[in-house]
C-alpha cells in the first residue's frame, strides 16, 4: 500500500488559495464552512460546495478561451 496523500498539493502555497476558493463556494450555496474540521456537514452539503468549486473552475476555463 502506498503511503502517497492525494490531498497534497505541490505548490505548498496553493493550499491557502484553495481553501480561500472553498470557503467562496460555500458561501455561494449557502454552506457554513469553518476552519479545519468540517465532517459535520451533510453529504448534500458536501456536494454543493464540490459542484460549485467545479462549476467556477469550468467558467473560468471557458471564459479563458474567449
Amino acid at each position: 500500500m502506498s503511503s502517497y496523500n492525494s490531498n497534497r498539493l505541490v505548490n505548498p502555497q496553493a493550499r491557502d488559495a484553495m481553501d480561500r476558493f472553498k470557503m467562496e463556494a460555500a458561501s455561494e450555496v449557502g454552506v457554513n464552512l469553518k476552519q479545519g474540521y468540517n465532517g459535520d456537514l451533510t453529504s448534500k452539503q458536501a456536494g454543493s460546495v464540490g459542484g460549485q468549486m467545479v462549476k467556477k473552475m469550468i467558467e473560468a476555463y471557458e471564459n479563458g478561451m474567449k
